[in-house]
């Protein structure tokens, strides 16, 4: 069996106060012997009474038998194998294991887990298994998710039915299994840009060298290549190696990239099934995997009506990590975006000179009467760059 795609939630369906929850097929031979009671309470009142209470009778004993087949609530215990962060938008597989300390497998079972509204369920043919082993059984029910939004959600209970031998009764069980899941802005995009900023490759035995920005800081020497410079040849290194090898510069780096990434009520808006938000941060680490793997160093800063969170310049692609978890589970809220105290606070705290890039939606930004003039005063010392996604119904 596999879990239940229904939208409503396991805990309705599951209701807390019951242990033991009769099936359909006890309803059915139920009302199958209404009838044969019925008719022969009409022919004989005395017969049909006879009929009506052995049916039942016997129904009940078979109800005792399957009963005492089904576990205890002390003898199953939960397990969950999920990862502990993922990607939003990504469908990523978790694995719930309900274990039974006896050497008896149910007839059938229905396992749910307790997912978020925000998980939404994929269609998935993960098979089913159960296996008895060391005196017990085990039942494993894989299913497939994808996250909607951002943040941390806690998955707490494991719901479970067991179906007896017989088939009449289920065992109802709230099985505790605590383990908290973060959903992170799909980073897919930073790690396809890493993996394509390679500097060469290898073609026909030879290696080709990317041309990069030009600098002024000195990085190393290589071999000459028929499109180098002849002025920037090493005549030293070529005359010891006795091969050509030229000079190889680097732009300036340990620069500083301060983000600047609006929270506000605009930013809320769905754009192709993403809000503003959610493009802004991921557009934001790739800029920031792409400055720390140069070399540079990326301070962050998030804000709304207030400030949300604030991560000090750093280096190193550790520090990406560290930006992640401080802004993956940011919200847009009902607040009108605080330009006035975000600028004031990186102008109070960041006093060297940094590339400033504000994350904003510029159609509210163009009217704010007080965004002009701190970016004005900023630009003294800082160059601002504003970046914004643009709502293609607003331009039909």
């Amino acid at each position: 069996m596999t879990l239940s795609s229904k939208k409503r939630s396991p805990r309705f369906r599951f209701r807390d106060k019951l242990r033991f929850v009769p099936t359909p097929r006890l309803a059915a031979w139920l009302a199958a012997g209404a009838p044969v009671a019925a008719g022969m309470y009409a022919v004989e009142p005395t017969a049909g009474a006879v009929v009506f209470w052995a049916w039942n009778g016997v129904l009940a004993a078979f109800s005792v038998l399957d009963l005492l087949t089904l576990p205890t609530l002390s003898a199953l215990r939960a397990e969950r194998e999920a990862p502990d962060q993922v990607d939003l938008g990504r469908p990523f597989t978790v694995k719930v294991t309900v274990r039974i300390a006896d050497d008896w497998l149910p007839r059938g079972w229905r396992i749910e887990d307790d997912l978020p509204a925000t998980f939404v369920p994929e269609p998935s043919y993960l098979p089913t298994s159960s296996a008895i082993a060391g005196g017990s059984a085990a039942i494993t029910v894989p299913y497939a998710v994808r996250p909607k939004e951002r943040g941390r959600y806690t998955l707490s209970t494991v719901f479970v039915r067991l179906l007896g031998s017989y088939g009449l009764w289920q065992r109802q069980a709230h099985l505790p299994c605590e383990q908290d899941i973060r959903v992170l802005p799909d980073v897919s995009g930073v790690r396809g840009m890493l993996a394509s900023m390679q500097r060469s490759l290898i073609l026909d035995g030879k290696r080709v060298y990317r041309r990069s920005m030009t600098g002024t800081d000195f990085q190393g020497i290589r071999e000459y290549t028929p499109d180098d410079d002849s002025r920037a040849i090493n005549w030293s290194a070529t005359a010891r190696t006795l091969s050509t090898k030229v000079n190889v510069y680097q732009p300036e780096r340990g620069k500083i990239v301060t983000l600047l990434i609006d929270c506000g009520r605009l930013m809320g808006v769905e754009l192709e099934g993403q809000t503003k938000l959610d493009r802004s941060l991921e557009a934001a680490l790739t800029l920031a995997a792409v400055a720390l793997q140069r070399g540079d160093q990326v301070a962050a800063l998030t804000f709304s009506g207030r400030l949300t969170s604030y991560v000090p310049p750093g280096k190193g692609m550790a520090h990406l990590q560290t930006i992640i978890d401080a802004v993956y589970d940011v919200k847009s809220d009902a607040a009108e975006s605080n330009y006035a105290q975000a600028l004031s606070h990186i102008a109070r705290v960041q006093k060297k000179r940094s590339l400033l890039v504000l994350f904003t939606d510029m159609e509210n930004a163009l009217f704010e009467s007080e965004l002009a003039p701190y970016l004005i005063r900023l630009r003294r010392s800082h160059p601002v760059l504003m970046l914004t996604l643009q709502d293609p119904v607003l331009y039909e």
